[in-house]
């Protein structure tokens, strides 16, 4: 990286930081520091819960994901726009109506306090989890890139967050994510661009998507009824919505942020504003992950993608064989090239033979390829066993690092960093709100001062802060990391939400059979993962969320007809 580039990395980021500092310098009571001041307009919400999502692994795994598998992430996010528009309707005005500072308090009300508190523990396992996968997953790529020790860049991360949401609460968290999401969205639009304009002079834009689409890198919509397939469109319209309505409805570090709005309408409007861009904002991201894809059809690629692996065979006995690997890889990179060329050629004259005998060839050069990859990972493996091979993640940011104009590598990875920061510290904040609330002040230390809370919110801030961070030093990656994410959410989501639709719609249903019924539905779930981790079942992990939820819901109403308990009185009010 160049000055210029540090420059605009690191005034990028000490700007967002000092911004959120400032903006609440005020903030002097618990109610303030973990509700706001209720004044955000419907655009700051929408912004803050876009970026509350969109983490760094965002921005680094899915352009990877596009670029290895097209598109068909993108049937992922086909249920958020109906999940938001429930929420909207049915769920926000509960939680306004009750003027409640987290999601569970409503679940004491309807039930008792031992649902709230085991809702409320749920909820800090798996965010707890994934506040310290949010700042591992950029951490070590970022580490890998710049080379700088793991433990130094998952500090840095970790401490620049802390600092500000420790110092503003949730407004501060809320204040800064609008400042980083139109850092991530310009940064993201940006690098689209310069990659159209480093295709190779000659190929049209039209023609890089035509040869995308012909090597099936548009698979948008896939409408097969598949249980084993992660993304289609079922997946995503069914297991995607449930997600979501848990995620956005039970989550505390989303209803945290749309719950600081002026009023029910400014927070509906912020809702439905993220239900609608949050999509096309993911199409930007995988589309950029295709370009890359383009991109690296005419500018060889590497044989494998994170530099830090390659660079422990250097100097060994096997530096031999992997130079022999990159030559052979080299060869099939260029007459794959010229195999494209003929592609171009042919699309442009609509010659389907001509199309379909290059894709032929492309595929077979492409399994030439992939086994060299493989023995590339062997060898790896053979010198570090440790090693993390899957390298998809380490494609977006190799692209970033080598071929960016300088200023814009800064500003990329500015965007890296902003991301982890937005999505790290709505979780910390969300952590030390439901700790405090749920916990802390109602069942272990009851009626002290506004200034005791206050003061214990930002030392459990800092508590979640610390325990994120050694998560963080000592994770390993999975396979892709936003599949990582999503995954830990959907282990606990489907049963938050079945409680949460238990109490709103399945009002005779009392406490006991709801309580026991999460107990059984989550240990189910459970072993149901368990079980396709070790290739006994097949089960796409986004049924999980629908599977949870069912489960907690027909156990609770068979529990009920059982005669396990009477509803609560006053139950049907709440």
């Amino acid at each position: 990286m160049t000055t210029i580039d540090w420059i605009v990395m690191g005034g990028t980021l000490s700007f967002i930081v000092a911004f959120g500092v400032w903006k609440t310098r005020n903030v002097d009571n618990v109610r303030s520091y973990l509700m706001g001041d209720k004044d955000l307009p419907w655009w700051t919400i929408g912004l803050s819960i876009m970026a509350t999502q969109a983490s760094a692994i965002t921005f680094l795994s899915t352009p990877g994901q596009a670029y290895q598998d097209g598109m068909r992430f993108a049937q992922f996010y086909f249920g958020l726009p109906v999940a938001m528009v429930i929420l909207a309707v049915f769920v926000l005005p509960i939680y306004y109506k009750l003027n409640v500072y987290t999601a569970y308090e409503y679940l004491e009300s309807r039930f008792d306090l031992r649902t709230r508190t085991f809702t409320a523990i749920l909820f800090l396992i798996q965010r707890g989890l994934a506040a310290g996968l949010t700042i591992y997953a950029p951490a070590i790529i970022l580490s890998s890139i710049l080379e700088w020790p793991l433990t130094y860049t998952v500090f840095l991360i970790g401490l620049l967050v802390i600092i500000y949401t420790v110092a503003g609460g949730t407004k501060a968290v809320s204040v800064t994510q609008k400042q980083q999401m139109i850092v991530i969205l310009s940064g993201m639009f940006i690098a689209a661009i310069i990659l159209v304009n480093q295709f190779p002079e000659g190929l049209r834009f039209s023609d890089a998507v035509g040869v995308a689409g012909k090597m099936g890198k548009l698979n948008v919509v896939d409408f097969t009824f598949d249980l084993d397939n992660r993304y289609t469109f079922w997946s995503g319209m069914l297991g995607g919505t449930f997600l979501f309505l848990s995620y956005f409805g039970t989550d505390q570090s989303q209803v945290q942020r749309y719950l600081s709005g002026k009023s029910l309408t400014e927070s509906r409007l912020g809702l439905l504003f993220n239900g609608i861009f949050k999509v096309p904002m993911q199409f930007l991201v995988l589309f950029v992950g295709v370009l890359v894809f383009i991109f690296f059809q005419f500018q060889r690629p590497p044989v494998h993608f994170n530099s830090a692996n390659l660079q422990k065979i250097e100097g060994t006995a096997y530096e031999d064989d992997l130079v022999q690997l990159e030559q052979q890889h080299t060869a099939i990179f260029d007459e794959r090239q010229g195999v494209i060329q003929d592609m171009v050629g042919a699309i442009r004259q609509d010659d389907e033979a001509a199309i379909s005998a290059a894709q032929t060839q492309i595929a077979e050069l492409d399994a030439q390829d992939d086994a060299i990859r493989s023995e590339v990972k062997d060898l790896i493996l053979t010198v570090d066993p440790a090693s993390k091979t899957e390298d998809t993640d380490y494609v977006f940011i190799t692209f970033v690092i080598n071929y960016l104009p300088v200023g814009l590598v800064g500003l990329l990875l500015a965007v890296i960093f902003s991301a982890a920061m937005s999505s790290t510290s709505s979780e910390l904040n969300a952590l030390a709100t439901t700790t405090v609330i749920d916990l802390y002040r109602r069942s272990l230390s009851k009626d002290k001062s506004d200034g005791h809370y206050l003061r214990a919110s930002r030392w459990f801030t800092i508590m979640w802060g610390v325990v994120a961070l050694i998560f963080a030093l000592t994770a390993n990656l999975f396979e892709n990391l936003i599949q990582a994410v999503n995954i830990i959410g959907s282990l606990f989501y489907g049963a938050i939400l079945g409680i949460f639709l238990v109490a709103f719609f399945l009002k005779q249903v009392g406490s006991r059979a709801v309580f026991l019924a999460a107990l059984i539905g989550e240990s189910i779930i459970l072993i149901i993962f368990y079980l396709t981790s070790q290739g006994i079942i097949e089960l796409a992990y986004l049924w999980l969320n629908l599977i949870g939820c069912a489960l907690v819901m027909v156990l609770a109403y068979i529990l009920y007809l059982l005669g396990m308990d009477k509803p609560k009185p006053g139950a049907s009010e709440a």
